[in-house]
């Protein structure tokens, strides 16, 4: 049997109501936890207590004893009922933090299983992600956590099917740390291809290629800090081996890896033909001036609040693509640009 090193479309055939759900649903990861190591990246079951700090950002995530750690994949359920929030937010609705869904949208939109293996992994995931505890000081929409919190503050099985007892319908309740970014605006779109990367390296990868690089044409950054950023438990002999794997094979959508002999990782923008549509959608054309981009980086740095100018200048322009139309672009960018920068994140 060959390995394939992605995996499969799992839903190329989906029904008329879910293909619906699924190609007008962008899909949204917060900007925290794609900045850090929030996440396992190993599949066995973890039970250490992570410690990670970095530029005055401090976070201890401690596992339930039953259950372990949340693992990346574990993550998919955050970024879809992330997603269904925001679709909110953006219309101008104030939704609620507790949320209801059907477990097959979500497995259908993230690309799993829909068998009787799908539906247990999930519950697992459901109990990895009630059961950790998060002690952090970074803010969320200029808010801090002051106790340590569940990424889920509680989940429910509201439904199941009277034949098999697999869950139907799901009532879960967001934690306010998470709940809070999506009210501050502060995630980005990422490409669905995510669901297909297999190894949980790739996906971490992606989510940093994604935050730092963006549409910049590219990003460089330290071998050892990448390591520290992605959160691997490996020596850094073996990092550089992996890494190297994951080049080689260049499945990160729209993204580019090359390490470079003095250990520059260098991250280039290669969006794909899906993704540049997504762009061109809705007239992103009111297009930001040169001028007031290279103003509003010198206002970032200047405020010296911790913020990263190429994720602001993100956010921003995904306000543009879901219909945000400012009568002044660049007076409302730097106004953006000012209101972010008044705070740490």
């Amino acid at each position: 049997m060959t390995f394939s090193p992605l995996f499969s479309d799992h839903h190329p055939q989906m029904d008329f109501f879910t293909a619906d759900i699924f190609d007008n649903l962008p899909v949204k990861d917060d900007m925290a936890s794609m900045e850090h190591p929030i996440f396992s990246l190993t599949t066995k079951p973890d039970l250490r207590v992570l410690k990670y700090e970095n530029n005055g950002v401090s976070i201890v995530i401690s596992p339930s004893h039953e259950h372990g750690l949340p693992t990346i994949f574990d993550k998919d359920i955050l970024l879809y009922c992330g997603s269904l929030l925001m679709e909110q937010i953006n219309k101008g609705i104030i939704p609620s933090k507790t949320i209801r869904f059907s477990a097959r949208d979500l497995l259908v939109t993230t690309n799993r299983q829909i068998g009787g293996s799908g539906y247990t992994l999930l519950g697992k995931a459901f109990e990895r992600l009630h059961g950790v505890s998060i002690t952090t000081n970074i803010k969320t929409n200029g808010k801090r956590q002051s106790k340590g919190f569940h990424i889920l503050e509680s989940y429910e099985v509201i439904e199941k099917n009277h034949v098999n007892r697999r869950m139907v319908r799901l009532e879960v309740t967001m934690s306010d740390w998470f709940y809070n970014s999506l009210i501050g605006r502060e995630v980005l779109t990422i490409n669905r291809k995510y669901f297909q990367l297999r190894k949980p390296l790739e996906r971490r990868l992606y989510e940093l290629a994604r935050k730092h690089c963006g549409t910049q044409a590219e990003f460089k950054i330290g071998l050892e800090k990448l390591h520290k950023k992605t959160g691997s438990t490996s020596q850094l002999k073996l990092f550089r081996y992996y890494l190297r794997g994951i080049i080689k094979t260049n499945h990160l959508p729209d993204y580019q890896l090359f390490l470079a002999d003095n250990d520059i990782v260098h991250f280039s923008y290669t969006p794909d033909e899906n993704t540049k549509a997504r762009s061109l959608k809705d007239g992103i054309s009111p297009k930001i001036k040169p001028k007031t981009i290279e103003r509003a980086k010198a206002m970032t740095i200047k405020a010296g609040t911790g913020w990263d100018f190429y994720a602001l200048q993100e956010q921003f322009t995904t306000q543009l693509m879901e219909g945000f139309k400012p009568d002044n672009v660049d007076g409302a960018f730097i106004g953006f640009i000012k209101k972010k920068t008044d705070k740490c994140p």
